[in-house]
């Protein structure tokens, strides 16, 4: 299968691109922006894909409260310039990355929420992603284009940029072992999140790209929800020195979710797909990412692999 994938440079992109390398899948990667049609149409029509998994996006809730304008033009009007860059290459299926966001604040008798679920969103980032959705649709009514969509949920793994918040847990216990600090600054512990190891996630992409149903919508996600609070405790449990976490206001979000909670019946009734890394590997596999990126180089905090398209400023952000 040829696929081409925009955002393969970017954290999921990365996974994303060597998974379906290693599937045997022939694999192109659309360096254009896709806020720039003419560019990105050229990519894809020198490509001819089979499939296209569409990454690229402004990944980043708190930047989305910052330019919501912004937000917007890249997700839907770059999400509309990349379903009509399929069309025109003759792309059999097309793969966009949408988010739990566009769930917004779900009631707890809701949970765990499955894809019949209202779009109700509260954050810029979450409307931007709603949005894309309807073009999404408007592509396979009118347009007869064959796009699945999936809600990704939160995800982590090595390689993920600290502005994201398990990320951002794992850089600071780093950096506090290379300084001898103690104190890790930490934001709203008590929201609790749905968390999936980025490699199970580019698993569920690609099985969803061979065997979901067009014009359908998934949920990407474990099925269980965890607190930010966990995520810091078995952070720091696995330091080289005692530490400890200190609340900092400038952490919290204008608007936070209490829980966000995936069904992932759907995924795993089209696909068989299910969850396969246990958090314990993801998180020892992600402190040790950044133990070795600071050690490579010392002013590495706030990068990681962003998302094309998409500038993370720093946050105690979601992992979407």
């Amino acid at each position: 299968m040829r696929a081409l994938v925009t955002g393969a440079t970017g954290f999921v992109g990365c996974h994303l691109v060597a998974h379906l390398a290693a599937a045997g899948d022939e694999v192109a990667i659309s360096e254009a922006e896709i806020t720039e049609p003419d560019a990105l149409a050229a990519d894809f029509d020198g490509s001819r894909p089979d499939a296209v998994y569409h990454l690229a996006a402004q990944a980043d809730v708190q930047a989305s409260f910052t330019d919501p304008a912004a937000t917007l033009r890249v997700n839907v009007e770059g999400t509309f310039n990349v379903l009509a860059a399929a069309r025109r290459a003759g792309a059999s299926r097309v793969v966009v990355i949408s988010s739990a966001d566009v769930y917004g604040r779900v009631e707890p008798e809701c949970l765990p929420v499955d894809e019949s679920c209202a779009m109700l969103p509260v954050t810029p980032y979450g409307a931007s992603k709603a949005a894309a959705e309807m073009v999404c649709l408007q592509a396979g009514l009118g347009r007869g284009l064959d796009v699945i969509r999936a809600r990704a949920f939160n995800h982590l793994g090595p390689g993920q940029s600290d502005r994201f918040v398990a990320a951002a847990l794992a850089s600071r216990v780093a950096a506090n072992e290379r300084d001898g600090s103690e104190v890790v600054r930490v934001g709203n512990l008590q929201a609790k999140r749905d968390f999936t190891d980025v490699r199970d996630v580019v698993r569920a992409y690609r099985l969803l790209a061979t065997n979901g149903e067009a014009g359908e919508a998934y949920n990407v996600c474990s099925g269980a929800a965890r607190a930010i609070s966990e995520l810091a405790e078995a952070l720091i449990a696995r330091a080289r020195h005692p530490m400890r976490l200190a609340a900092d206001g400038e952490l919290l979000r204008p608007v936070d979710v209490a829980e966000v909670r995936g069904d992932p019946s759907k995924l795993h009734d089209a696909t068989g797909w299910r969850p396969e890394v246990p958090l314990e590997q993801t998180l020892d596999d992600l402190l040790d990412y950044w133990r070795c990126r600071l050690a490579e180089s010392p002013g590495a905090l706030g990068g990681g692999m962003a998302e094309a398209a998409g500038s993370e400023l720093p946050s105690w952000g979601d992992s979407q």
